[in-house]
Protein backbone atom coordinates (compact mmCIF):
# COMPACT_ATOMS: atom_id res chain seq x y z
CA UNK A 1 0.00 0.00 0.00
CA UNK A 2 1.48 3.64 -0.96
CA UNK A 3 2.63 5.40 1.90
CA UNK A 4 1.28 8.84 2.10
CA UNK A 5 2.91 11.32 4.08
CA UNK A 6 1.51 14.37 2.55
CA UNK A 7 -0.31 15.99 5.85
CA UNK A 8 2.59 15.65 8.02
CA UNK A 9 4.74 18.02 5.74
CA UNK A 10 1.98 20.54 4.99
CA UNK A 11 3.48 23.24 6.63
CA UNK A 12 7.12 23.91 6.57
CA UNK A 13 8.26 24.17 10.42
CA UNK A 14 11.86 23.89 12.07
CA UNK A 15 13.38 20.51 11.97
CA UNK A 16 9.63 19.52 10.57
CA UNK A 17 11.24 16.49 8.74
CA UNK A 18 12.51 14.92 11.51
CA UNK A 19 9.09 12.68 11.93
CA UNK A 20 9.50 11.31 8.64
CA UNK A 21 12.86 9.95 9.92
CA UNK A 22 11.54 7.30 12.08
CA UNK A 23 8.68 5.57 9.74
CA UNK A 24 9.65 2.18 8.89
CA UNK A 25 7.14 1.05 6.21
CA UNK A 26 8.38 2.51 3.16
CA UNK A 27 11.95 3.84 4.60
CA UNK A 28 15.21 3.70 3.18
CA UNK A 29 15.96 1.81 6.27
CA UNK A 30 13.79 -1.04 5.33
CA UNK A 31 15.04 -1.56 1.80
CA UNK A 32 18.68 -1.00 2.59
CA UNK A 33 19.18 -2.99 6.61
CA UNK A 34 20.72 -6.26 5.14
CA UNK A 35 23.19 -4.76 2.50
CA UNK A 36 23.96 -2.15 5.33
CA UNK A 37 24.87 -4.95 8.00
CA UNK A 38 26.97 -7.02 5.23
CA UNK A 39 28.32 -4.10 4.57
CA UNK A 40 29.58 -3.53 7.93
CA UNK A 41 30.15 -6.94 9.25
CA UNK A 42 32.63 -7.53 6.39
CA UNK A 43 34.84 -4.28 7.42
CA UNK A 44 34.83 -5.46 10.75
CA UNK A 45 35.98 -9.10 9.54
CA UNK A 46 38.67 -7.08 7.28
CA UNK A 47 39.63 -5.31 10.02
CA UNK A 48 39.91 -7.82 12.89
CA UNK A 49 42.28 -9.86 10.38
CA UNK A 50 44.47 -6.79 9.81
CA UNK A 51 44.30 -5.89 13.09
CA UNK A 52 44.99 -9.46 15.25
CA UNK A 53 45.94 -12.13 12.69
CA UNK A 54 48.36 -10.94 10.43
CA UNK A 55 52.21 -10.76 10.51
CA UNK A 56 54.86 -8.11 10.38
CA UNK A 57 55.19 -8.37 6.46
CA UNK A 58 51.58 -9.02 5.72
CA UNK A 59 50.89 -5.95 7.29
CA UNK A 60 52.66 -3.54 5.51
CA UNK A 61 51.60 -5.52 2.31
CA UNK A 62 47.76 -4.91 3.24
CA UNK A 63 48.54 -0.99 4.03
CA UNK A 64 49.80 -0.85 0.40
CA UNK A 65 47.14 -2.22 -0.92
CA UNK A 66 44.44 -0.35 0.63
CA UNK A 67 46.00 2.96 -0.02
CA UNK A 68 46.04 1.70 -4.11
CA UNK A 69 42.11 1.01 -3.36
CA UNK A 70 41.74 3.71 -1.84
CA UNK A 71 43.27 6.35 -4.51
CA UNK A 72 41.47 4.32 -7.67
CA UNK A 73 38.58 3.66 -6.34
CA UNK A 74 37.14 7.15 -6.69
CA UNK A 75 37.87 7.56 -10.10
CA UNK A 76 34.52 4.88 -10.47
CA UNK A 77 31.88 7.57 -11.41
CA UNK A 78 29.28 6.51 -9.25
CA UNK A 79 28.08 9.95 -8.81
CA UNK A 80 27.29 10.82 -12.08
CA UNK A 81 26.09 7.41 -13.31
CA UNK A 82 24.09 6.48 -10.32
CA UNK A 83 22.44 10.39 -10.50
CA UNK A 84 21.77 10.02 -14.11
CA UNK A 85 20.68 6.54 -13.90
CA UNK A 86 17.79 7.55 -10.67
CA UNK A 87 16.53 10.87 -12.65
CA UNK A 88 15.63 8.65 -15.59
CA UNK A 89 14.08 5.87 -13.16
CA UNK A 90 12.00 8.43 -11.51
CA UNK A 91 10.97 10.09 -14.40
CA UNK A 92 9.75 6.65 -15.99
CA UNK A 93 7.65 6.21 -12.51
CA UNK A 94 6.20 9.07 -12.95
CA UNK A 95 4.88 9.13 -16.30
CA UNK A 96 3.72 5.48 -16.07
CA UNK A 97 1.09 6.74 -13.34
CA UNK A 98 -0.32 9.93 -14.92
CA UNK A 99 -0.75 7.33 -17.32
CA UNK A 100 -2.65 5.24 -15.55
CA UNK A 101 -6.36 4.48 -17.27
CA UNK A 102 -9.08 6.11 -15.33
CA UNK A 103 -12.64 5.93 -16.89
CA UNK A 104 -13.45 9.09 -15.62
CA UNK A 105 -14.22 11.00 -18.64
CA UNK A 106 -15.27 8.25 -20.41
CA UNK A 107 -18.56 7.64 -17.44
CA UNK A 108 -19.65 11.31 -18.09
CA UNK A 109 -19.63 10.99 -21.74
CA UNK A 110 -22.12 7.83 -21.36
CA UNK A 111 -23.67 8.66 -18.45
CA UNK A 112 -25.07 11.74 -20.57
CA UNK A 113 -25.21 10.45 -23.96
CA UNK A 114 -26.39 6.95 -24.01
CA UNK A 115 -30.17 7.64 -23.14
CA UNK A 116 -32.75 5.35 -21.31
CA UNK A 117 -34.04 4.72 -18.55
CA UNK A 118 -35.29 1.56 -19.38
CA UNK A 119 -33.92 -1.99 -18.92
CA UNK A 120 -32.14 -1.53 -22.24
CA UNK A 121 -31.00 1.12 -21.96
CA UNK A 122 -29.51 0.57 -18.80
CA UNK A 123 -27.87 -2.27 -20.03
CA UNK A 124 -26.12 -0.44 -22.65
CA UNK A 125 -24.46 2.05 -20.23
CA UNK A 126 -23.39 -0.81 -17.97
CA UNK A 127 -22.39 -3.21 -20.40
CA UNK A 128 -20.29 -0.15 -22.27
CA UNK A 129 -18.55 0.45 -18.82
CA UNK A 130 -18.04 -2.83 -18.48
CA UNK A 131 -16.21 -3.48 -21.46
CA UNK A 132 -14.01 0.27 -19.94
CA UNK A 133 -12.86 -1.66 -16.71
CA UNK A 134 -12.05 -4.90 -18.46
CA UNK A 135 -9.99 -3.54 -21.01
CA UNK A 136 -7.95 -1.99 -18.10
CA UNK A 137 -8.11 -5.11 -16.06
CA UNK A 138 -6.60 -7.21 -18.76
CA UNK A 139 -3.78 -4.43 -18.76
CA UNK A 140 -3.15 -4.44 -15.03
CA UNK A 141 -3.51 -8.51 -15.42
CA UNK A 142 0.04 -8.09 -18.01
CA UNK A 143 2.35 -6.02 -15.93
CA UNK A 144 1.30 -6.00 -12.37
CA UNK A 145 1.77 -8.82 -10.26
CA UNK A 146 -0.57 -8.10 -7.50
CA UNK A 147 -3.18 -8.10 -10.35
CA UNK A 148 -2.17 -11.57 -12.04
CA UNK A 149 -2.40 -13.17 -8.23
CA UNK A 150 -5.85 -11.90 -7.97
CA UNK A 151 -6.85 -12.79 -11.16
CA UNK A 152 -4.96 -15.75 -12.26
CA UNK A 153 -6.93 -16.92 -15.21
CA UNK A 154 -9.64 -15.51 -17.50
CA UNK A 155 -11.98 -18.06 -15.46
CA UNK A 156 -11.58 -15.84 -12.37
CA UNK A 157 -11.98 -12.68 -14.84
CA UNK A 158 -15.80 -14.22 -15.59
CA UNK A 159 -16.24 -15.26 -11.95
CA UNK A 160 -15.81 -11.28 -10.69
CA UNK A 161 -18.06 -9.90 -13.53
CA UNK A 162 -16.30 -8.70 -15.75
CA UNK A 163 -16.79 -10.76 -18.16
CA UNK A 164 -19.75 -13.01 -19.27
CA UNK A 165 -19.39 -16.44 -20.54
CA UNK A 166 -20.51 -16.00 -23.68
CA UNK A 167 -17.76 -13.31 -24.07
CA UNK A 168 -15.15 -15.58 -22.58
CA UNK A 169 -15.98 -18.00 -25.82
CA UNK A 170 -15.87 -15.62 -28.12
CA UNK A 171 -12.81 -14.34 -26.23
CA UNK A 172 -11.24 -17.43 -26.75
CA UNK A 173 -12.54 -18.04 -30.41
CA UNK A 174 -10.36 -15.59 -31.81
CA UNK A 175 -7.20 -17.24 -32.34
CA UNK A 176 -3.91 -14.33 -31.73
CA UNK A 177 -0.61 -15.17 -29.95
CA UNK A 178 -0.52 -11.47 -29.25
CA UNK A 179 -1.91 -10.01 -25.70
CA UNK A 180 -6.00 -9.56 -26.42
CA UNK A 181 -6.64 -6.82 -24.12
CA UNK A 182 -7.72 -4.43 -27.01
CA UNK A 183 -10.65 -6.98 -28.17
CA UNK A 184 -12.89 -4.57 -25.39
CA UNK A 185 -12.49 -1.78 -27.60
CA UNK A 186 -13.85 -3.51 -30.53
CA UNK A 187 -17.15 -4.09 -28.73
CA UNK A 188 -17.42 -1.04 -27.43
CA UNK A 189 -17.16 0.51 -30.69
CA UNK A 190 -19.17 -1.87 -32.02
CA UNK A 191 -22.12 -1.45 -29.05
CA UNK A 192 -21.81 2.21 -29.48
CA UNK A 193 -22.78 1.95 -33.15
CA UNK A 194 -25.13 0.04 -32.72
CA UNK A 195 -26.67 2.26 -29.67
CA UNK A 196 -26.81 5.27 -32.27
CA UNK A 197 -28.71 3.37 -34.92
CA UNK A 198 -31.02 2.66 -32.59
CA UNK A 199 -31.56 6.32 -31.88
CA UNK A 200 -29.80 6.02 -28.04
CA UNK A 201 -27.31 7.86 -28.93
CA UNK A 202 -28.92 10.81 -30.13
CA UNK A 203 -25.86 12.69 -31.94
CA UNK A 204 -23.26 11.51 -34.09
CA UNK A 205 -21.40 14.19 -32.32
CA UNK A 206 -21.56 12.25 -28.83
CA UNK A 207 -20.58 9.18 -30.68
CA UNK A 208 -17.45 10.80 -31.95
CA UNK A 209 -16.92 11.86 -28.73
CA UNK A 210 -17.34 8.59 -27.13
CA UNK A 211 -15.16 6.75 -30.15
CA UNK A 212 -12.47 10.07 -28.98
CA UNK A 213 -11.95 9.35 -25.50
CA UNK A 214 -12.19 5.51 -25.98
CA UNK A 215 -8.98 6.03 -27.90
CA UNK A 216 -7.87 7.85 -25.37
CA UNK A 217 -8.10 5.42 -22.99
CA UNK A 218 -6.47 3.11 -25.45
CA UNK A 219 -4.19 4.65 -25.64
CA UNK A 220 -3.00 5.15 -21.59
CA UNK A 221 -3.59 0.86 -21.64
CA UNK A 222 -1.28 0.35 -24.59
CA UNK A 223 1.50 3.08 -23.04
CA UNK A 224 1.69 0.75 -19.89
CA UNK A 225 1.57 -2.07 -21.89
CA UNK A 226 4.81 0.10 -23.66
CA UNK A 227 6.35 0.50 -20.92
CA UNK A 228 6.33 -2.89 -19.47
CA UNK A 229 7.81 -4.55 -22.77
CA UNK A 230 10.34 -1.87 -23.11
CA UNK A 231 12.34 -1.06 -19.75
CA UNK A 232 15.57 0.72 -19.21
CA UNK A 233 18.24 -1.05 -21.30
CA UNK A 234 19.92 -3.80 -19.10
CA UNK A 235 23.10 -3.16 -19.64
CA UNK A 236 22.83 0.69 -18.47
CA UNK A 237 21.10 -1.10 -15.29
CA UNK A 238 24.02 -3.48 -14.96
CA UNK A 239 26.58 -0.70 -14.93
CA UNK A 240 24.85 0.92 -12.50
CA UNK A 241 24.55 -1.43 -10.17
CA UNK A 242 28.20 -3.04 -11.35
CA UNK A 243 29.77 0.47 -10.79
CA UNK A 244 28.21 1.00 -6.88
CA UNK A 245 28.93 -2.35 -5.72
CA UNK A 246 32.89 -2.22 -7.03
CA UNK A 247 33.25 1.05 -5.52
CA UNK A 248 32.17 -0.29 -2.13
CA UNK A 249 34.33 -3.67 -2.64
CA UNK A 250 37.24 -1.98 -2.89
CA UNK A 251 36.15 0.63 0.19
CA UNK A 252 36.05 -2.38 2.31
CA UNK A 253 39.85 -2.65 2.02
CA UNK A 254 40.86 1.01 1.10
CA UNK A 255 39.15 2.29 3.69
CA UNK A 256 40.24 0.55 6.18
CA UNK A 257 41.91 2.29 9.71
CA UNK A 258 45.90 2.04 9.07
CA UNK A 259 48.52 1.61 11.70
CA UNK A 260 49.47 5.41 12.85
CA UNK A 261 52.93 4.99 13.83
CA UNK A 262 53.77 4.42 10.09
CA UNK A 263 53.61 7.77 8.81
CA UNK A 264 50.97 6.86 5.83
CA UNK A 265 49.18 10.17 4.74
CA UNK A 266 45.59 10.97 5.41
CA UNK A 267 46.22 8.02 8.83
CA UNK A 268 46.97 9.71 11.55
CA UNK A 269 44.17 8.32 13.34
CA UNK A 270 42.83 5.60 14.73
CA UNK A 271 39.04 5.43 14.57
CA UNK A 272 38.14 1.57 14.32
CA UNK A 273 34.47 2.81 12.94
CA UNK A 274 34.42 4.25 9.17
CA UNK A 275 31.42 6.78 10.06
CA UNK A 276 31.86 8.51 6.71
CA UNK A 277 32.41 5.17 4.89
CA UNK A 278 29.34 4.11 6.02
CA UNK A 279 27.72 7.28 5.90
CA UNK A 280 28.66 7.33 1.82
CA UNK A 281 27.24 3.58 1.97
CA UNK A 282 24.05 4.43 2.79
CA UNK A 283 23.65 7.43 0.76
CA UNK A 284 25.00 5.67 -2.23
CA UNK A 285 23.29 2.60 -1.74
CA UNK A 286 20.15 3.98 -0.74
CA UNK A 287 19.97 5.97 -4.14
CA UNK A 288 20.25 3.04 -5.97
CA UNK A 289 17.22 0.78 -3.88
CA UNK A 290 15.32 4.40 -4.86
CA UNK A 291 15.75 3.21 -8.69
CA UNK A 292 15.13 -0.78 -7.80
CA UNK A 293 12.11 0.38 -6.27
CA UNK A 294 10.97 2.49 -8.94
CA UNK A 295 11.84 1.23 -12.00
CA UNK A 296 8.77 -1.13 -11.75
CA UNK A 297 5.80 0.09 -9.84
CA UNK A 298 3.11 -2.71 -10.48
CA UNK A 299 5.24 -5.01 -8.00
CA UNK A 300 4.55 -5.66 -4.42
CA UNK A 301 7.17 -2.81 -2.96
CA UNK A 302 5.94 -0.79 -0.21
CA UNK A 303 5.23 2.15 -2.31
CA UNK A 304 4.15 0.48 -5.38
CA UNK A 305 0.92 1.35 -7.36
CA UNK A 306 -2.47 -0.06 -5.56
CA UNK A 307 -3.47 -1.40 -8.65
CA UNK A 308 -6.23 -3.63 -7.11
CA UNK A 309 -7.52 -0.94 -5.79
CA UNK A 310 -7.52 1.22 -8.96
CA UNK A 311 -9.72 -1.99 -10.51
CA UNK A 312 -12.12 -2.08 -7.52
CA UNK A 313 -12.38 1.80 -7.09
CA UNK A 314 -13.27 2.16 -11.10
CA UNK A 315 -15.34 -0.50 -11.19
CA UNK A 316 -17.71 0.56 -8.36
CA UNK A 317 -17.65 4.26 -9.60
CA UNK A 318 -18.17 4.40 -13.34
CA UNK A 319 -21.15 1.76 -12.61
CA UNK A 320 -22.67 3.91 -10.50
CA UNK A 321 -22.03 7.06 -12.19
CA UNK A 322 -23.60 5.55 -15.80
CA UNK A 323 -26.76 3.67 -14.03
CA UNK A 324 -28.08 4.90 -10.73
CA UNK A 325 -27.05 8.72 -11.48
CA UNK A 326 -28.52 8.56 -14.83
CA UNK A 327 -30.54 11.74 -14.88
CA UNK A 328 -30.53 11.82 -11.44
CA UNK A 329 -30.44 15.41 -10.18
CA UNK A 330 -31.39 17.12 -6.93
CA UNK A 331 -33.99 19.83 -6.90
CA UNK A 332 -32.33 23.22 -7.89
CA UNK A 333 -33.05 26.31 -4.67
CA UNK A 334 -31.76 29.65 -5.44
CA UNK A 335 -28.45 29.64 -3.48
CA UNK A 336 -27.35 31.62 -0.74
CA UNK A 337 -26.11 34.30 -2.37
CA UNK A 338 -29.34 34.81 -4.70
CA UNK A 339 -29.45 38.70 -3.92
CA UNK A 340 -25.81 39.36 -2.52
CA UNK A 341 -24.10 41.10 -6.14
CA UNK A 342 -20.81 40.82 -4.10
CA UNK A 343 -20.75 36.88 -2.63
CA UNK A 344 -17.75 35.93 -1.08
CA UNK A 345 -18.10 32.70 1.59
CA UNK A 346 -17.57 33.47 5.11
CA UNK A 347 -14.18 32.46 7.48
CA UNK A 348 -14.09 30.49 10.37
CA UNK A 349 -11.88 32.79 13.65
CA UNK A 350 -9.36 29.99 13.21
CA UNK A 351 -8.98 31.11 9.09
CA UNK A 352 -9.46 34.67 9.36
CA UNK A 353 -5.78 35.45 9.10
CA UNK A 354 -6.14 34.19 5.81
CA UNK A 355 -8.86 36.37 4.46
CA UNK A 356 -6.64 39.56 2.63
CA UNK A 357 -7.61 42.36 0.54
CA UNK A 358 -7.64 41.95 -3.14
CA UNK A 359 -4.58 43.11 -4.60
CA UNK A 360 -4.99 46.50 -6.48
CA UNK A 361 -1.17 47.29 -6.99
CA UNK A 362 2.31 47.53 -5.49
CA UNK A 363 1.45 51.28 -4.87
CA UNK A 364 -1.84 51.53 -3.45
CA UNK A 365 -0.63 51.04 0.08
CA UNK A 366 2.26 53.37 -0.60
CA UNK A 367 2.55 55.47 3.01
CA UNK A 368 0.13 53.28 4.58
CA UNK A 369 1.59 51.57 8.02
CA UNK A 370 -0.92 49.67 9.48
CA UNK A 371 -2.50 46.51 7.70
CA UNK A 372 -5.89 45.89 9.34
CA UNK A 373 -8.20 43.54 9.30
CA UNK A 374 -10.41 43.90 6.25
CA UNK A 375 -13.97 44.66 6.71
CA UNK A 376 -15.85 42.05 4.91
CA UNK A 377 -13.51 39.33 6.83
CA UNK A 378 -14.99 40.39 10.14
CA UNK A 379 -17.54 37.63 11.24
CA UNK A 380 -20.15 37.34 13.49
CA UNK A 381 -21.21 34.41 14.92
CA UNK A 382 -25.30 32.67 14.14
CA UNK A 383 -26.61 29.85 15.18
CA UNK A 384 -24.15 26.90 14.59
CA UNK A 385 -22.01 28.74 11.70
CA UNK A 386 -20.61 31.94 11.18
CA UNK A 387 -21.54 34.76 8.49
CA UNK A 388 -20.60 37.81 7.30
CA UNK A 389 -20.88 40.99 8.65
CA UNK A 390 -22.48 43.88 7.09
CA UNK A 391 -20.71 47.41 6.34
CA UNK A 392 -23.52 48.90 8.84
CA UNK A 393 -22.38 46.54 11.50
CA UNK A 394 -18.34 45.78 11.31
CA UNK A 395 -17.97 47.79 13.90
CA UNK A 396 -20.53 45.31 16.02
CA UNK A 397 -18.32 42.42 14.49
CA UNK A 398 -14.86 43.73 15.54
CA UNK A 399 -16.38 43.70 19.17
CA UNK A 400 -17.45 40.04 19.11
CA UNK A 401 -14.57 38.73 16.66
CA UNK A 402 -11.94 40.47 18.75
CA UNK A 403 -10.29 38.05 21.37
CA UNK A 404 -11.13 38.28 24.98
Amino acid sequence: MTVTYSSKVANATFFGFHRLLFKWRGSIYKLLYREFIVFAVLYTAISLVYRLLLTGAQKRYFEKLSIYCDRYAEQIPVTFVLGFYVTLVVNRWWNQFVNLPWPDRLMFLISSSVHGSDEHGRLLRRTLMRYVNLTSLLIFRSVSTAVYKRFPTMDHVVEAGFMTADERKLFNHLKSPHLKYWVPFIWFGNLATKARNEGRIRDSVDLQSLMTEMNRFRSWCSLLFGYDWVGIPLVYTQVVTLAVYTFFFTCLIGRQFLDPTKGYAGHDLDLYIPIFTLLQFFFYAGWLKVAEQLINPFGEDDDDFETNWCIDRNLQVSLLAVDEMHMSLPRMKKDIYWDDSAARPPYTLAAVDYCIPSFLGSTVQMGSHSNPIPAECLLIPINDGLRHSSSKGASEAENLSRPK
